[in-house]
């Protein structure tokens, strides 16, 4: 469970030898690092370095700045893997790079093997894709044996893949950390609002305080509002108990919570249940079953359906995947849990899963994972259920999520365009509370027949991601010939319309155009019909006289029919070319030919395999108007119209 990572105020005691400072504060250090304190490891370790003059001097230390040794090298190399561990275990990657780049730099890597790896995950963690997709490959190569930390670097491999496309193309979101009194200091995060008020959980400081303790609060919807806290009854002799994660039942009467507390070194977490009294408030939390909580296992994070008959939850207990996995328990008519399933593997892995958030309406999961390719940390993913079974979890990409821990999904229940999430992504120990906002819109247009522009039913309409060529949504266009689609980031999508008897168009999703609200109205698109061994005449291919040059503006008329070649693999054509009635058979024969053999040149040059295009000239044997007028005077127009290029399908494969 994401929590605060919590220091207690740091003394130093006061040496009486300025050359015992290194060494002490070392061993304070090595204290706080074995007890899992990071954050004051951290402290220490960076007094330590000071003292040596160990400190880097560029943040950016790929670009090859060093710094000369004041000291032996084994204590040097120790003290900077050390205080790149501490910043790395408590997620500050910022701070750690430059400290494993010292050890990398300094060719100790037969003592600390694992540096290249963590030094690779920070500098993807800080965004620096293409050196860390290097220092990570570098790791792999040194290091051949198979292992988890060879699988790890593989999977960050991923992840530097997946964040660059991420980062590139982003979702159409905004996500901007709340204002008011709602962030303080400490943690703030989990939120729920019912009946006009949001709960929350936060570990700020509060009077007599000796150490940031997580509890609940409430908040009016006035953000500069002061928080108040929720107090229940402890029933049992525990110490600094904690409380987190709420969830309100649909009455407003039940809230089901995280409640935890430490025995020695141990935390203890579970799930309990406080029921609202009209006269007392909320009572003292009761612990939740043995369906929910089993003994020796923690069981965390509690998320009540909307029609309050579900429970999903988090927990280690036995039947799961591995790590904390989402579970889901049916409630009784008193809210208890009768009973609990483990969602599966399709949506829990060997690592954690936490905050499950379930929409009713759209039958979806939000939650966050460590276990499938990401940007870092906790995640966020969708999955969808049907029927008891999930879709394959889809990462809600960036800025949804960040190189560090993402968590707590909650929509806006007065607009759905509105999120509020936790994350610790501004911060080097703790999770704020963010407001998202989606700016997704539905991009909307008509489909016609180029030649009736009448409205055309029974397209199929593709919209299909132009990187991956993955379909994201596909539909047929109703009677009056419209389609819409969600566009959601800002990746490069193309639309694919097919409809037997026409040619299929493939055209790119325009980025801006004609907004109206929240719709972007796409200018209208036509399909072009055809029937097998039927010619239809291409306009404006033109010719100098006398000549099967092809002219600059005819090159790019001929461009049109490349396009529907690209946009229909499977047909083959034949190019013709016609003219008038003046000069011989002989003449126009081959004049037609060359010219049909220029538009075909041309073509091939620009990709069409030659077995797909054949040219044909005809010369005056195939006239579509009369030459001449009735009373025997030359017709101009009809030699126009003869005077003609032509394309026919000739076979769809």
């Amino acid at each position: 469970m994401k929590t605060i990572i919590s220091l207690n105020i740091i003394l130093i005691a006061t040496l009486s030898a300025f050359g015992q400072a290194p060494v002490n504060t070392r061993l304070l250090a090595d204290k706080a690092f074995a007890n899992k304190d990071y954050y004051e490891a951290a402290y220490y370790y960076k007094q330590t370095a000071t003292g040596l003059n160990l400190l880097p001097q560029s943040l950016i230390p790929f670009r090859g700045d060093e710094t000369t040794r004041k000291t032996k090298p084994e204590t040097s190399d120790y003290i900077s893997y050390q205080l790149a561990e501490s910043y790395r275990l408590y997620e500050n990657y910022l701070e750690a790079e430059p400290w494993y780049y010292k050890v990398v730099s300094g060719g100790n890597l037969t003592k600390y093997p694992l540096a290249r790896l963590w030094y690779g995950i920070c500098l993807r963690a800080n965004q620096h894709f293409d050196e860390a997709i290097k220092q990570l490959q570098l790791y792999i190569a040194q290091n051949p044996a198979q292992s988890k930390y060879s699988d790890m670097a593989y999977e960050e491999l991923r992840n530097c893949q997946f964040a660059k496309q991420a980062y590139l193309y982003p979702a159409l979101l905004d996500v901007n950390m709340m204002n008011g009194k709602i962030n303080i200091d400490g943690s703030d995060y989990a939120p729920v609002m019912t009946n006009g008020m949001r709960y929350f959980t936060s570990s700020r400081m509060i009077k007599n305080d000796k150490r940031h303790l997580n509890r609940i609060y409430t908040l009016p919807t006035d953000a500069n509002a002061v928080p108040q806290m929720v107090t229940f009854s402890n029933t049992d002799d525990k110490k600094e108990v904690e409380y987190g994660t709420p969830t309100i039942d649909p009455t407003g009467k039940r809230m089901y919570m995280t409640r935890w507390y430490k025995t020695g070194s141990k935390t203890i977490h579970a799930i309990y249940l406080s029921r609202l009294s009209e006269t007392t408030g909320w009572g003292a939390p009761v612990k939740l079953g043995s369906n929910i909580n089993v003994e020796g296992f923690q069981s965390i994070q509690p998320f009540i359906t909307a029609d309050g008959k579900r429970l999903f939850f988090v927990s280690t207990k036995p039947g799961g995947v591995g790590g904390d996995d989402i579970w889901v328990s049916d409630l009784d008519a008193d809210g208890l849990p009768v009973n609990s399933r483990n969602l599966g593997p399709t949506v829990n892995t060997p690592q954690d899963e936490e905050a499950p958030y379930y929409d009713m309406v759209e039958k979806k999961l939000i939650y966050s994972s460590k276990g499938f390719t990401g940007l870092g940390g906790f995640d966020f993913f969708v999955t969808y259920e049907n029927m008891g079974q999930w879709s394959t979890p889809k990462n809600m990409g960036y800025p949804m999520n960040s190189a560090k821990d993402d968590l707590y999904y909650l929509p806006d229940n007065n607009d759905r365009r509105i999120a509020y999430v936790s994350s610790d992504r501004e911060s080097d120990c703790c999770l704020n509370l963010f407001t998202v906002v989606d700016h997704k819109y539905v991009l909307k247009g008509l489909v016609t027949d180029c030649d009736t522009h009448i409205a055309l039913a029974g397209v199929k309409v593709s919209f299909v991601d132009s990187l991956t060529k993955e379909t994201i949504n596909q539909q047929e266009s109703g009677t009056n010939g419209v389609y819409t689609f969600s566009v959601t980031n800002k990746r490069p999508y193309s639309m694919v319309l097919e409809k037997k008897g026409y040619f299929t168009k493939i055209l790119p999703v325009p980025a801006s155009g004609s907004m109206k609200s929240d719709t972007l109205v796409n200018p209208d698109i036509c399909l072009q019909a055809f029937v097998v061994n039927k010619p239809i005449v291409i306009k404006n291919v033109l010719y100098d006289y006398a000549k099967s040059t092809l002219r600059p503006e005819s090159e790019t008329v001929l461009d049109q029919v490349i396009k529907i070649l690209q946009d229909n693999p499977t047909i083959k054509i034949e190019l013709s070319a016609h003219t008038d009635s003046i000069g011989s058979d002989a003449y126009n024969l081959k004049l037609s030919q060359d010219r049909a053999q220029s538009c075909v040149d041309y073509m091939i040059s620009k990709g069409i395999p030659e077995t797909r295009i054949f040219a044909k000239g005809y010369g005056k044997s195939r006239p579509i108007a009369s030459n001449s007028l009735p009373n025997g005077k030359d017709n101009p127009d009809g030699r126009q119209l003869n005077r003609r290029t032509e394309f026919t399908v000739l076979k769809v494969e």
